[in-house]
């Protein structure tokens, strides 16, 4: 049972919101990309060449957010551990929203790769302060369910993220893509005018309150003798989830937008306008699939961690996310909507809801004084290598005469990563946490 006092609830609810808007502001680009880059490198938007590079820069972007997100993860981590929970997630609100909403004015592929980077700092120092907050806040019983639920907010996000770019894409903007995704991007600074919010309600937690005069946490005390396994542990878990949502999730919006072609082109429809609006509706009825599909899988979380346990829990998503991928990315290629939307429901389940275990599993590692530190670094490292898959995906696609069959054969491959973090389960590496008390 969930049992939390008002406050509690209201500390919840704030990182939910700043966690939300986080994954909210970091994947805008995806879904705006098939239009976006066409237009800031004066491509005709559905070419052969607009499709190529969309590939290429969808892959270098999203590598480049991850690289920015690590460092920035790292970074405000320890600025967490040192000025406080509240303080940060305001910061970090700040920056990601207003870092993202200047994407709207970027005149050339350049200067919206430099407003990607700002926003990347911001998104990345978010994770670690609102975890934190949570785990110290919350009752020990109910840390799992809390931190689970802490984590529906990242599926939330892009049930927005695609909401927003159906109605200003598909239903306001229907005829001007050149334009629409501007409109998309200035949206992002919602999440602004909710930080100040936040920050009215929410206070530092005790725990961090008590060990905040204590000498400041440093990186390299995760790497001593006493911390060493945990950020083993947290970072080989990590790293492995990471490389395959990213690589995954990253190209949605794209390949729908080839298989919406190939459907269009099957069914002899020509018409321009018509194509547009099919393309807007695979995308969005795919990427809805993929995030009902990681919200169930996050709170699926909470029963298999408390009755199968951290190791088994995390052997038992990546098997199912390595079935999941290498099925929806085979050899044969779906050109039925259905069927695709229940493939990536499947790699939502998987791929992305074991995701709502490193909410409560990397802030179990460490205590109060390395928590944000801890977390943050274990979180945001794994991006760093990260970074390598999206960008290989990309230029690898882009360089084959087919770009969408190219860019299904690299994220079939992919499928088998998940198989190595099932192997690494069964190693002394990977600690097991059901039962500990978190430390201070």
């Amino acid at each position: 049972m969930l049992s939390l006092n008002r406050y509690q609830w209201t500390v919840l609810f704030a990182a939910w919101l700043g966690w939300g808007f986080d994954i909210f502001d970091g994947l805008l680009f995806n879904y705006v990309a098939p239009n976006c880059v066409p237009t800031l490198l004066g491509l005709t938007i559905g070419s052969a060449a607009a499709k190529a590079a969309t590939l290429y820069w969808t892959g270098l972007l999203t590598s480049i957010l991850l690289i920015g997100w690590a460092v920035g993860g790292i970074l405000f981590g320890q600025v967490c551990d040192r000025i406080g929970r509240t303080k940060t997630l305001l910061i970090t609100m700040l920056v990601y929203a207003v870092g993202t909403f200047c994407c709207a004015f970027a005149p050339n592929i350049w200067v919206l790769t430099l407003c990607r980077i700002v926003a990347s700092l911001g998104i990345g120092g978010e994770w670690a302060a609102g975890a934190s907050m949570v785990a110290e806040v919350v009752p020990e019983k109910s840390r799992v369910e809390a931190g689970a639920l802490l984590y529906t907010a990242a599926p939330m996000g892009l049930f927005l993220a695609t909401f927003v770019n159906d109605q200003i894409a598909r239903v306001i903007l229907p005829g001007s893509p050149e334009v629409s995704w501007r409109y998309v991007f200035a949206c992002a600074l919602i999440p602004a005018v909710v930080a100040f919010i936040v920050r009215l309600f929410v206070k530092e937690p005790e725990r961090w309150q008590q060990v905040a005069g204590v000498a400041p946490a440093k990186i390299s005390e995760l790497f001593t003798a006493q911390h060493r396994q945990e950020t083993i542990s947290g970072f080989l878990m990590a790293v492995i989830a990471l490389l395959t949502w990213w690589s995954c999730n990253a190209f949605i919006p794209v390949i729908a937008a080839g298989l919406a072609q190939v459907s269009a082109k099957s069914q002899g429809i020509t018409d321009g306008k018509t194509i547009q609006i099919l393309i807007e509706h695979w995308k969005t009825s795919t990427t809805y699939s993929f995030n009902t599909g990681g919200l169930i899988g996050t709170l699926l979380t909470i029963p298999a961690a408390k009755y199968l346990g951290r190791k088994w829990m995390f052997a038992t998503y990546f098997l199912l996310s390595a079935i999941a991928v290498i099925t929806a990315f085979g050899p044969k290629e779906p050109v039925d909507l259905r069927l695709w939307s229940g493939l990536y429901f499947a790699i939502g389940l998987t791929v992305f809801g074991v995701f709502g275990s490193f909410t409560y599993y990397l802030t179990e590692l460490f205590p109060t004084r390395l928590r944000a530190t801890g977390s943050g670094f274990c979180y945001n490292t794994g991006r760093i290598i990260t970074s390598v898959g999206p960008f290989m995906v990309g230029y690898i696609a882009s360089q084959k005469v087919n770009a969408l069959q190219g860019a299904m054969e690299i994220l079939f491959l992919i499928g088998f990563i998940p198989l190595l973090g099932t192997l690494l389960c069964f190693t002394p590496w990977i600690l097991e946490t059901k039962g500990r008390v978190l430390s201070d």
